[in-house]
């Protein structure tokens, strides 16, 4: 008698990192080289050819067919009825999407779920949403204190993802939201909920399942250390969307951040304000980062960046102090540290100020985080501002990238950006001499340099 369907135990080693399995364990990785990356965890092999069924994502029968003949309808994205969050899924949520949303413990994450299900809700659609977390009693406060008790948004507390699927498959909902996906296990499955196994298979599952249903799925998930989504990488190589809440618990702005959209553009990001009653959208960002009404103080120079297709400007802050220590300090808060020392040796070099001797603390105002290479000539300025006692204008703006020459290189998109700037307000614009401009900017005086010693005596006539 032959016996089928019988299942083997395996221990295998996951990369953490890029998802990959091995047979051995190694100190690094041999496909993405990430050291102390290789966890064990324990595989179910199936033999005598027993597919798991129900894992297929049209059925059980696929045909190939012309890519002209795949039927386009019912693609029509769900609106959130909130702007940002709906600039931020490109759009409103795909039908049949799968939606990963991770950031730091306290960030906002469910806060912002909650009330978008609780209007979409009050739109007709059907949601469900699923707490792993909380109990229902400590969902209803939650709701009470945003002002959404009183929402027929369907509510289960459960952590198997067999009874979740049975009670999904059953009330058939338009959205599902699953908080935390940490939380969700199998029970056929070793490991507890939270390992990478059970990530991987619950993910999984849940991918087929919105494909098939066409639900709309959201997971909530939780952060290590370093702000990376908990678990292998290949959970975020399995969902079609992942967005990052970025933002200090002690600031009341948060930022929605895309990493990774196939239904839209990648880098776009919404802004929310954080209230006694949620996250309410915040339709005009530019200003959230730019102080008004104070008088101009040497040490601050506005720049814009682009964020996805929103230009967006902030204000670099710079402080330079005479050192109390035998090394002087450089401290970057928002910008990268390296990219501060690069523009301080050429201010040194190419602009004829002296501040090897000088700690230098230098930051991006509302706790925006910049990696534009765009904003280098407006940290020199700042920096070289504070230093000569200068105050730059707060309607003027400085945008350019620094060569290790001492050149000004041209940036993308910089109309775009001075058409932003005008709209709010700013008068005068530093500019690369190498980008050819058009008539149409706003009313903007133009400042063209070609080199870090151009922008500086530029701002030595401003004294």
């Amino acid at each position: 008698m032959v016996a089928v369907n019988k299942s083997k135990k395996e221990i295998e080693y996951l990369c953490t990192e890029c998802g990959n399995t091995t047979p051995k364990w190694a100190g690094k990785c041999p496909f993405c080289g990430a050291w102390s990356s290789l966890k064990e965890h324990v595989v179910e092999r199936i033999t005598e050819g027993a597919g798991r069924t129900g894992r297929g994502l049209g059925g059980p029968v696929h045909k190939v067919v012309p890519l002209r003949d795949v039927a386009t309808e019912n693609t029509r994205r769900l609106s959130t009825a909130n702007t940002e969050f709906d600039r931020v899924l490109g759009g409103g949520f795909a039908p049949g999407s799968l939606v990963l949303i991770g950031g730091d413990p306290g960030i906002g994450k469910s806060t912002l779920v909650l009330t978008t299900l609780a209007t979409m809700n009050a739109a007709g659609v059907k949601a469900l949403y699923v707490s792993g977390e909380e109990s229902a009693c400590q969902v209803k406060l939650r709701s009470e204190r945003l002002n959404v008790s009183g929402s027929d948004m369907l509510l289960l507390c459960e952590t198997n993802l067999e009874k979740i699927l049975e009670q999904a498959k059953e009330v058939k909902p338009q959205v599902l939201v699953i908080d935390s996906i940490q939380t969700v296990y199998k029970s056929d499955l070793a490991g507890t909920p939270g390992c990478a196994t059970q990530l991987r298979e619950c993910t999984l599952d849940l991918m087929v399942f919105a494909k098939n249903s066409g639900c709309i799925t959201i997971l909530i998930g939780h952060v290590t250390k370093d702000g990376q989504i908990a678990g292998p990488r290949i959970l975020e190589h399995m969902v079609d969307t992942v967005v990052y809440f970025e933002g200090d618990r002690n600031h009341q702005y948060r930022l929605l951040r895309t990493i990774k959209n196939r239904f839209g553009a990648t880098d776009e990001i919404g802004v929310f304000e954080m209230t006694s009653h949620g996250l309410n959208p915040v339709l005009n960002p530019s200003k959230v980062f730019l102080q008004e009404g104070v008088p101009p103080t040497p040490g601050s120079a506005v720049c814009c960046t682009m964020e996805g297709s929103r230009a967006l400007l902030f204000e670099t802050q710079a402080l330079v102090n005479q050192t109390n220590f035998a090394v002087p300090q450089r401290v970057a808060a928002g910008i990268d540290p390296k990219r501060l020392t690069i523009i301080l040796a050429l201010l040194e070099k190419f602009g004829g100020v002296t501040i090897g001797a000088s700690d230098v603390f230098a930051s991006i105002a509302g706790g925006m985080k910049v990696n534009d290479a765009s904003s280098d000539l407006a940290l020199a300025l700042a920096v070289a501002s504070n230093h000569l006692g200068i105050p730059l204008s707060r309607q003027t703006i400085a945008i350019g990238e620094l060569g290790l020459s001492g050149e000004v290189r041209g940036v993308s998109l910089l109309e775009q950006r001075l058409k932003e700037a005008s709209r709010l307000g700013m008068t005068e614009a530093v500019v690369p001499a190498s980008c050819k401009l058009s008539e149409n900017v706003g009313r903007m005086k133009i400042v063209h340099v070609h080199t870090l010693s151009e922008a500086i005596s530029w701002l030595m006539d401003k004294k």
